[in-house]
């Protein structure tokens, strides 16, 4: 009982903490996991069977992938062909855009994918006088159910696929959670055509225009990111200018706009700063970790034709090895040599290392640490949950509040606490809370635990209400100066549709009994 108590509380004191957002996901969840190994609920070994998980180390390489991807241009060139070149709807752009989008990011991790496309959108939508706000958001929400619909497409996908292997269970497929994912993502996109237009705001809100007469001084916008040197201190005792070489004229955060009232202000993570610079500051600071996104409104420099489409080449190769890697006949013909995404991963990697499209010398630059370090937390905390037994407790109190519910009804109460954790904190968070639950659940009623498994991945990646559970949202509330309450009344009904959609689907893809 004293073990569950700690856990309990520090859980709890978790959740606080993520939701003050005082300190990184990480390192916050790495104290919950020190404070367990003090108290004797976790062993060294369970403390750090995390940091060597298979999943975990995946997500790592695919953000190199992502990056040599990125910076290959192929992307950037797609986009050029799929904008309207003249004035046409709304509408008639957004269903250019969205699925084409949502493809993108089922297979590439959807933070280089907005910060590709957000900058573009923002151009495009400026040239054509078009509200930028319509595009912003439903962006950031394509990306995500994109990465629904494939092991690859989160990195929280990869995190409970990893701890579903570890509790003994077999893993998903390349294209399992697509069964389901695709309707959701269906759905959202229609949704999105359907009600964009009337539930997003139209005014431009964008308070600086370039004005400058020198023609090598103009606008950009950026993202600040976790190593900016600045955070936490007030912009009159930060020289901006003396670090960047670029004057800053405007903070965006949260919907409200920075202009005469600065110097008093803290810098924070994920602010987006409006500032006039030259042609070289995108390229002195484009790769630096301490923005996250740089929009200058300028074509990127990029690799040679052969490249672009060498690296088109490496992501079908990992897709396609992986996929076909999995089939009982490659098992059966290779039964030493596991052929599954991090064998293919791994190969993709060392050979755009080696070929220098992820900057050898730099390719630590590209991988999001902290998120690797919540992930490897995130399954010592499953661990704790269950060694202290709070993950039964709470399974059986569900059930007997319950007890005259059916299955499905603990499903759809496991998606709502899953979801509200992801909109809450962060979704590797929401992910590592629920899956010991899901366990005890499907052990206790002894059913099937693989429609539980799949609730997780989805409830946990569906953050559409609050801009602060997932990184793409916070990226284009900076771009676009959205306020909280647009994340709400734009992406509750969202949610409230991929609830439907999945309790509904869930059961019948894969039964309970």
């Amino acid at each position: 009982m004293a073990s569950m108590i700690i856990v309990l509380v520090g859980l709890i004191l978790m959740v606080i903490a993520l939701i003050r957002d005082k300190m990184r996901p990480g390192m916050i969840l790495f104290s919950v996991v020190v404070l367990f190994l003090c108290c004797g609920i976790l062993t060294p070994k369970e403390a750090l069977e995390g940091f060597s998980n298979k999943g975990m180390i995946t997500v790592a390489l695919l953000f190199l992938i992502s990056e040599g991807v990125r910076q290959s241009g192929i992307l950037s060139q797609f986009i050029k062909r799929v904008f309207p070149q003249k004035k046409t709807s709304i509408w008639r752009t957004q269903i250019r855009l969205f699925p084409i989008i949502s493809f993108i990011s089922a297979f590439l991790n959807n933070t280089p994918v907005v910060v590709i496309f957000a900058p573009a959108i923002k151009r495009w939508a400026q040239s054509m006088k078009t509200p930028v706000t319509k595009f912003l958001m439903p962006l950031s929400y394509a990306t995500i159910l994109g990465g629904m619909c494939t092991l690859i497409g989160t990195s929280t996908n990869l995190v409970v696929d990893g701890m579903i292997i570890d509790a003994g269970y077999k893993g998903f497929t390349m294209f399992e959670l697509g069964k389901v994912g695709i309707f959701v993502a269906l759905g959202g996109i229609i949704y999105m055509l359907l009600f964009s237009n009337k539930l997003l705001p139209t005014e431009r809100r964008d308070s600086i225009n370039e004005i400058e007469n020198n023609l090598s001084i103009h606008t950009i916008e950026a993202v600040i990111g976790p190593r900016f040197p600045g955070i936490n201190k007030k912009v009159g005792t930060f020289n901006f200018f003396r670090h960047y070489g670029a004057q800053l004229k405007e903070i965006k955060r949260n919907g409200e706009s920075f202009i005469s009232n600065m110097d008093n202000q803290l810098f924070c993570e994920r602010d987006t700063l409006v500032l006039w610079a030259d042609e070289s500051f995108v390229k002195t600071w484009g790769d630096s970790s301490g923005f996250v996104m740089l929009a200058d409104g300028k074509a990127e420099l990029h690799f040679g034709k052969k490249k672009k489409y060498f690296a088109l080449i490496l992501l079908i190769f990992m897709i396609v090895g992986a996929t076909v890697g999995e089939t009982t006949f490659v098992r059966n013909a290779f039964p030493s040599v596991e052929f599954d995404m991090f064998f293919f991963a791994c190969i993709t990697t060392i050979i755009m290392i080696w070929t220098k499209m992820v900057p050898p010398r730099k390719y630590t630059k590209y991988i999001t640490w902290d998120i690797l370090i919540t992930i490897a937390c995130a399954f010592a905390i499953s661990k704790a949950m269950v060694n202290s037994g709070l993950a039964s407790f709470m399974a059986k109190y569900i059930i007997s509040m319950s007890h005259e519910l059916s299955p499905r009804v603990l499903l759809a109460i496991l998606f709502i606490m899953t979801n509200l954790f992801t909109e809450l904190i962060t979704n590797n968070a929401a992910a590592a809370l629920s899956f010991p639950i899901a366990i005890s659940l499907s052990n206790q009623l002894e059913v099937n635990p693989v429609p539980f498994f799949v609730i997780i991945c989805i409830a946990s990646s569906a953050s559409f209400s609050t801009p602060i559970g997932y990184q793409t949202n916070l990226i284009v509330q900076g771009i676009g100066n959205y306020k909280f309450v647009d994340f709400v009344k734009f992406g509750l009904p969202l949610n409230i549709l991929t609830f439907i959609i999945t309790i509904t689907l869930v059961p019948l893809i894969w039964p309970l009994n």
